[in-house]
């Protein structure tokens, strides 16, 4: 089978009006743009370009992506904040960005996610051994990205 056509671009200005269009879409990171002006064929060069003249037109904005990024995951997925922070970090957001981040989720909102999470999992498991119960749904917690303390936590004060 034949690999898709890739859209060789060489010209800045065009890439721009591209990358622009891009980014309106929804939020994206520095390096996922710069990976996607790569992907276009653009030069070194012409890609730093094309990224400094977004910054300035406000369309890329490295903050307002890692706020983004961080609602998304923790209101539609429930995800924990160690895996918000890895995704985060493998789309290459400065540390400082991601910290700032990760303090615009609520305390209460995070525990009561975190219960819901070990609710659903909870009825869902057959398992009778009582150990082997609560283990399970501290694996399946800590794979959501949840911190093993507060797991211990809120496992040790509810009968799951």
């Amino acid at each position: 089978m034949d690999k898709p056509k890739t859209i060789k671009i060489t010209d800045p200005k065009v890439a721009l009006a591209k990358a622009e269009h891009f980014c309106a879409y929804q939020e994206r990171s520095q390096q996922e743009v710069r990976d996607k002006l790569y992907e276009w064929g653009l030069w070194p060069d012409a890609v730093e370009q094309v990224i400094s003249q977004l910054i300035e037109g406000n369309f890329l904005n490295e903050d307002r992506f890692a706020r983004a990024y961080t609602k998304g995951k923790f209101s539609q997925k429930a995800w924990g904040k160690i895996k918000i922070k890895q995704g985060l970090k493998f789309k290459r957001v400065p540390n400082v960005l991601i910290k700032k981040a990760l303090l615009t989720i609520d305390i209460d909102d995070y525990l009561a996610a975190l219960t819901r999470v070990l609710e659903k999992k909870a009825a869902s498991l057959s398992e009778k051994n009582k150990f082997t119960r609560k283990y399970k749904l501290q694996q399946y917690a800590m794979g959501r990205g949840y911190e093993a303390d507060l797991i211990a936590d809120i496992l040790k004060n509810s009968e799951l």
